[in-house]
């Protein structure tokens, strides 16, 4: 059997989409599986056994009209493979097309009946209610294909040369370590940079024994420096330092994420690390830290969440300014507490 996944983009919406290919791996262990991805997420992919191959997405190459040819040609070469399944997880209007186009012998996808993809299906499969966890949306399409979804799988297998060299580069076997997030792509899901940075003070104090990893991409590297400024000596500064498979492997190395709503805090959940999570704009029962729901930290306020990616309330950002550095470091204390009992016992 040949399947075809459609997921390409984000971060954290293909790491919620893992699942789906370990378990199609647990039922037909001899299926080739292959994966449409953002050229920006192909390391993700690379040398994990399950996939077959991958067909590069290059979405900003791709945006200008005199380049389509290159897309079509790679749309011809997914038709050439004659997938018995063509599986639409991305629900949008062109992923819809490119799996009709594709014509493999089943299309079966996510139904977002905004975007209308679902005519392009021969199965759609609508989330069952608004709060729906894509997770369980994305296992729901398995359920309908007869897919056993119960049981355990490991959702990000250890990449041994990216762990080899993050101990290279870093003392990261040499302290205990908790992992920061401040960036997140929509400027109004970022809690405040002068939170994270009362936070560690306190942490600082409190942890002696702990080490601080500020994560993030190059573009996050202001959010990170005045955090490392805060507490000298005891962070490390990995804005932009890390490749995607090592940013994983320092995850797996930390002890707790405190973490905007971003990609690397569902990399976390998939590595059933704790996490505390900081959400505003957006619904964590729906793209919150899958397993954690319970760890997120949002205020109940009448605007949020607003489900946007502006806020156009007052005052500006309520729901993550007024999430105080105080009450977050109690509930990372309060995790750290409980790692600590379990070592204890």
């Amino acid at each position: 059997m040949k399947i075809l996944i459609l997921k390409p983009s984000s971060l954290g919406d293909v790491v919620q989409a893992l699942p789906v290919l370990r378990l199609l791996k647990r039922r037909f262990p001899e299926s080739q599986v292959y994966w449409w991805l953002s050229s920006d997420l192909l390391s993700l992919l690379e040398e994990d056994p399950q996939v077959a191959g991958v067909f590069s997405f290059e979405r900003r190459r791709w945006s200008v009209p005199w380049r389509w040819p290159e897309l079509l040609a790679s749309v011809r070469q997914m038709r050439a493979q004659a997938f018995d399944w063509v599986i639409d997880l991305q629900g949008l209007a062109r992923s819809g097309w490119l799996a009709w186009f594709v014509n493999g012998r089943l299309t079966v996808g996510v139904e977002d009946p905004r975007e209308g993809a679902g005519a392009f299906y021969d199965l759609a499969v609508p989330r069952s209610s608004p709060q729906t966890h894509a997770v369980d949306w994305y296992l729901s399409v398995l359920v309908r294909l007869g897919v056993d979804v119960s049981g355990d799988f490991e959702w990000l297998p250890v990449r041994s040369k990216a762990a080899a060299v993050v101990r290279q580069k870093w003392p990261v076997l040499n302290h205990r370590w908790i992992a920061l997030q401040p960036g997140a792509r929509w400027l109004n899901k970022r809690w405040p940079v002068e939170h994270f940075i009362a936070l560690v003070r306190r942490l600082a104090q409190d942890l002696p024994d702990h080490r601080f990893a500020l994560l993030g991409s190059r573009s996050d590297a202001a959010l990170t420096a005045p955090i490392v400024r805060a507490a000298p000596g005891r962070c490390v500064d990995l804005a932009g330092q890390t490749t995607l498979p090592e940013m994983i492997e320092w995850l797996r190395a930390v002890e707790v994420l405190i973490t905007n709503d971003t990609g690397p805090m569902h990399v976390a959940a998939a590595l059933n690390k704790p996490v505390v999570a900081l959400f505003g704009p957006t619904d964590p029962r729906r793209t919150g830290p899958y397993g954690q729901i319970d760890r997120v930290l949002r205020l109940d306020l009448p605007c949020s969440p607003c489900l946007s990616s502006s806020c156009r309330h007052h005052p500006f950002m309520e729901c993550l300014e007024a999430l105080q550095p105080g009450l977050v470091g109690e509930r990372v204390l309060q995790r750290m507490g409980r790692m600590e009992l379990a070592r204890s016992e």
